[in-house]
């Protein structure tokens, strides 16, 4: 069997602002430059697990308002992460996207609650999740991983620890056949 191609694309912003994971994972009033940088990190780590070796994946953040964005692009554990050019929102760059893999016949899965966004690329080999539907898969992963991580199988014991000491010298006589 041939592996699928298939192609995972998220709306950054739009997942941190709408998805219930990541608005808890900032508190209410403090929205300040490392917690958004540690909240955005927790994004693309659940992206990366959540595309693991199945999904190609990208996330976009919009940066059209910031004009020393040249659309900047790099690698992060496996995630592409970009910023928008200044000037070109990340909808368009997402619709660029889907509509591109759509054309190499790639499967792909935007993730997004943005309702433009969604009517723009849904069909035609492009599904969609949303920023919440997104958001309990990865608190269903975390879950599972902390599950993981806490099970622990009992202790064996031996013999030799479950029985008196008087037995015990009788077995290990009898063992060495004294």
């Amino acid at each position: 069997m041939v592996s699928r191609k298939k192609m995972l694309i998220v709306d950054g912003y739009n997942v941190l602002r709408s998805g219930s994971r990541y608005v808890h994972m900032r508190s209410a009033d403090d929205y300040t430059h490392d917690r958004y940088n540690q909240v955005r990190e927790a994004l693309i780590s659940d992206v990366a697990a959540f595309a693991g070796s199945e999904y190609r994946a990208v996330i976009v953040f919009d940066a059209a308002d910031n004009e020393e964005s040249a659309g900047k692009t790099e690698n992060i554990g496996g995630v592409r992460v970009m910023f928008s050019p200044f000037g070109s929102s990340a909808d368009k760059v997402i619709e660029k996207l889907a509509h591109d893999a759509r054309m190499r016949n790639i499967e792909t899965l935007v993730v997004t609650s943005d309702a433009t966004i969604q009517d723009t690329v849904f069909g035609g080999g492009v599904d969609r999740m949303s920023a919440n539907g997104f958001s309990r898969e990865m608190d269903d992963l975390h879950e599972d991983d902390v599950r993981d991580a806490a099970f622990v199988t009992e202790h064996k014991s031996t013999i030799a620890q479950r029985v008196s000491p008087a037995v015990l010298q009788k077995l290990i006589r009898m063992r060495d056949g004294r």
